[in-house]
């Protein structure tokens, strides 16, 4: 529930549940229907249309996995320096360098987040199948990568997970280092508007206490 409801968990999000439902008709002696009308009626309207709005956009984020995968490799390298340059990496000068081809050394993104290229973030970014993993392996080349470009700073892309021991071994290398699993990936696409566009806008009013104020 935690990883589908990262930003709040509250009354919209429990109703969803069976357990929760009952508890709510047990603890007010109604039947289970009733109960959750209760808690339809105690979320407020900004509740309701945001618990929308959340919802349209993790659908979109699956839809856009999707399109990823249907691309050839270098769209997602491509795609990952367009979505760190919406997110401000590489200053305002917005010096972001698509390094992928063979022989690349395992970077496919160089970002420079100064003019004099004194700190610099590597970036590999790798189209796996949903179900596939990167493994401590791949991060383990991806430290030597960044030693490489002679940087301790690294975000590694890919539209699959990581494992276990991928987590560990980027958590314990004295680098600064970022994993974007595709999940993750396709949400920060949706927020920094990166793939995606606003289709509609919807207003919210409310009553102006200033004009009935004496």
């Amino acid at each position: 529930m935690l990883n589908d409801n990262p930003e709040s968990v509250d009354m919209t999000v429990l109703s969803k549940f069976p357990e929760y439902q009952e508890f709510r008709a047990r603890k007010r002696g109604k039947p289970v229907e009733q109960s959750v009308a209760v808690v339809a009626d105690e979320v407020s309207p900004s509740e309701s249309i945001g618990q929308i709005v959340e919802d349209s956009y993790d659908e979109l984020a699956a839809e856009l996995l999707d399109r990823i995968l249907a691309q050839p490799p270098t769209f997602l390298e491509t795609l990952s320096l367009k979505l760190l340059r919406a997110m401000g990496y590489g200053g305002k000068e917005s010096l972001l360098d698509h390094t992928g081809k063979p022989g690349d050394s395992g970077l496919d993104g160089i970002v420079r987040q100064d003019a004099l290229a004194l700190e610099l973030v590597g970036v590999p970014a790798k189209r796996f199948d949903k179900g596939n993993t990167v493994q401590r392996p791949d991060i383990q080349a991806f430290v030597g990568a960044l030693q490489g470009a002679q940087t301790t700073r690294g975000v590694f892309v890919t539209t699959g997970k990581f494992s276990l021991g991928a987590l560990q071994f980027a958590e314990n290398v004295p680098m600064r280092l970022r994993l974007i699993d595709g999940k993750e990936l396709t949400r920060l696409m949706v927020r920094y508007n990166v793939g995606v566009q606003v289709r509609e806008t919807f207003e919210l009013k409310q009553i102006d206490e200033e004009t009935f104020e004496d």
